[in-house]
């Protein structure tokens, strides 16, 4: 996915849902911090956008941008990519990740806007997820320096998740640490 890509879906959920404001919290969120040539193939395959809003104790916008952009959607077979219409509490995220979202509002954005997830926090949500994708998405954002991993380590001990999900993820953290030659 990229950039415009990311708009178009911006721009239709926002028009769908009548709501300005799409929470991005999937890992097409990097795109609102990286332009996609600044980004690993394994950062912008995916053709999904997660998408949730603030207002919607009921999930119903989640549904309607679902029912109308998402999955096997005539909007997906005619672009080859969709949004999928999301809880906001589906992704666990560290403290403080509503202070760090990255605004994405461009005119090709209008009359929505993306607020996406802090790259670190997005990175977090998905090594809670546990996903094999998810790792491969992870290592790749370390590997291109994209990712600080004393942030991450940090952030790590404010996710609300089991002892041994978090041990997990502290043990990720630290294979992805250069090691140093004795």
């Amino acid at each position: 996915m990229n950039r415009r890509q990311l708009e178009h879906v911006l721009r239709a959920a926002s028009r769908i849902s009548e709501d300005h404001d799409i929470l991005v919290i999937g890992s097409q969120s990097i795109l609102g911090s990286h332009d996609e040539d600044e980004l690993p193939l394994e950062a912008t395959s995916s053709m999904e956008v997660d998408v949730a809003f603030f207002d919607d104790p009921d999930d119903a916008k989640a549904d309607l941008v679902d029912g109308a952009i998402g999955e096997l959607s005539p909007f997906h077979g005619t672009f080859g990519y969709y949004a999928q219409g999301v809880s906001a509490t589906t992704a666990v995220l560290p403290e403080g990740w509503h202070e760090r979202v990255i605004v994405f509002a461009t005119p090709g954005t209008e009359p929505g806007r993306g607020l996406c997830l802090d790259p670190h926090d997005c990175v977090l949500s998905k090594l809670v997820a546990g996903r094999e994708k998810d790792r491969a998405f992870a290592s790749a954002l370390v590997s291109h320096r994209l990712i600080d991993l004393e942030v991450l380590a940090e952030r790590v001990t404010t996710l609300d998740a089991h002892p041994l999900v978090l041990r997990q993820i502290g043990d990720w953290i630290d294979a992805q640490r250069p090691t140093t030659a004795s």
